[in-house]
């Protein structure tokens, strides 16, 4: 049975949230809220919260510095994941990526189209290894941060979760 193994020890990751939006501020940035909450809930390490607008070049930027951070092992941007023109994450994201995890946006959507239908068919979630770090593109809304870390995340990024999760592969995603 898949589920948390209380025999291994957790390890807390380093995590950095990036808000994604031209009509947020850090003050009423509910979806980054979200995040910081249930990462540090977790036992995680908020590493930074930061917010950049709804630009491609903006945000390979952002997440170029946030790589470039030592202790950064996992980025969580929210915001920028729809189909308007403002929406532009996976492009930076996929810009910037060494390798794409396909399986996660997919993933999302399966478990997402449970509670909320067919609306999920908007979120172009996605997700991706750069730097030998994770990256994960989530919709803006709080709700669906929510979901993410509740469904996903929290279990992937916890190294006791069985049979396999992300967390354990870190060392390993420079190997050549």
């Amino acid at each position: 049975m898949p589920g948390i193994d209380e025999s291994r020890t957790f390890v807390p990751l380093t995590i950095a949230v990036l808000t994604v939006s031209d009509t947020r501020d850090l003050t009423d940035d509910r979806s980054g809220s979200v995040l910081a909450d249930k990462l540090t809930r977790a036992g995680h390490i908020l590493h930074s919260r930061n917010l950049v607008r709804d630009d491609e070049a903006a945000i390979q930027a952002e997440l170029r510095r946030l790589l470039a951070e030592p202790r950064v092992q996992v980025i969580l941007t929210t915001g920028g994941t729809g189909v308007t023109g403002r929406d532009v994450t996976p492009e930076a994201l996929r810009a910037i990526c060494d390798k794409e995890i396909p399986g996660f946006g997919e993933l999302f959507r399966q478990l997402s189209y449970a509670l909320i239908g067919t609306s999920t068919i908007q979120s172009r979630a996605t997700a991706g290894v750069a730097r030998g770090k994770y990256v994960f593109a989530l919709p803006g809304s709080p709700g669906a941060c929510r979901d993410a870390w509740d469904l996903i995340l929290g279990q992937q990024l916890d190294i006791r979760y069985r049979p396999c999760n992300f967390a354990e592969l870190l060392p390993r995603l420079t190997e050549v």
